[in-house]
């Protein structure tokens, strides 16, 4: 076993305790800190791979704002969100209007800013929004079996039968055999899942979760790639070692958690 391996598994060991802690004894406050943390190491690993050196207000405006709006969804839910996302957007469309020069118009730092909060921001203040709603922490533990049931699966099939390359221009390990091995994986788990958990669900719609779900969380895996690739990144940070940075570990949950959210929400409920 390699260090790197080592690593990974002293890592796991620590975090997971400690994750399952927040959201199962955790308070719905201690909930939202621990997001809001996470928010705010996600924000600077973000900027850091996306601005450089470059971006000096909208590096500061996507901290300030993108907490800003995290704290919003936790005091007043899905509403304050969107209502402290627009506002502050606009805010920062108004100042980089009045900071151009002639001779440096430039769009490129505020289309990241933009990016930055509608990827970080409004996708993590999800995990609060569902947490909060009926039966919120089995759904957050939902959430978690769909991703890593998927991952578990794809890595297996993808190791053994994976020969039609997904998109090797993003991410050369990704195989169409891997993702059929996901999408089973995430299915599998997700419907023991219910079984044991959420039972008053209708097993169908828990597969539609999971199939959809699965899928986007793999998109969202490569959006991430994506991120990385266009930095020149190999990770997007070192906070968690043997595994990377914050971003490299919600790859697929950012993608995952709205559309659980709005699901559960809107067709479910």
């Amino acid at each position: 076993m390699t260090s790197s391996h080592v690593k990974r598994w002293v890592t796991g060991i620590v975090a997971v305790p400690i994750l399952f802690s927040i959201i199962f004894f955790g308070t719905e406050g201690v909930f939202a800190g621990f997001i809001l943390v996470v928010t705010a190491v996600a924000i600077l690993e973000y900027n850091r791979l996306v601005f450089g050196q470059a971006g000096g207000l909208e590096k500061r405006a996507l901290i300030l704002f993108g907490l800003l709006a995290t704290l919003a969804a936790a005091a007043a839910g899905p509403g304050a969100l969107l209502a402290v996302t627009v506002l502050s957007t606009l805010l920062v469309f108004i100042l980089t209007l009045f900071g151009t020069k002639e001779g440096s118009l430039d769009l490129d730092p505020i289309a990241r800013y933009a990016l930055g909060t509608l990827y970080l921001p409004v996708m993590l203040s999800h995990f609060i929004l569902l947490r909060g709603g009926d039966r919120g922490v089995l759904w957050i533990f939902f959430v978690i079996v769909l991703a890593f049931s998927g991952d578990i699966a794809a890595f297996y099939v993808g190791r053994t039968f994976g020969r039609r390359k997904l998109m090797p221009h993003v991410s050369p390990g990704k195989t169409v055999e891997g993702l059929l091995g996901l999408a089973a994986g995430s299915v599998a788990g997700c419907l023991i899942y219910r079984h044991f958990l959420l039972p008053e669900v209708p097993a169908g719609h828990i597969a539609v979760i999971a199939l959809a779900g699965g899928v986007i969380g793999q998109l969202g895996d490569l959006f991430e790639s994506l991120i990385k690739r266009a930095s020149g990144a190999k990770d997007s940070g070192e906070i968690l070692p043997g595994h990377g940075g914050i971003l490299d570990r919600l790859d697929c949950l950012l993608f995952i958690v709205p559309f659980v959210y709005y699901y559960r929400t809107y067709v479910l409920s």
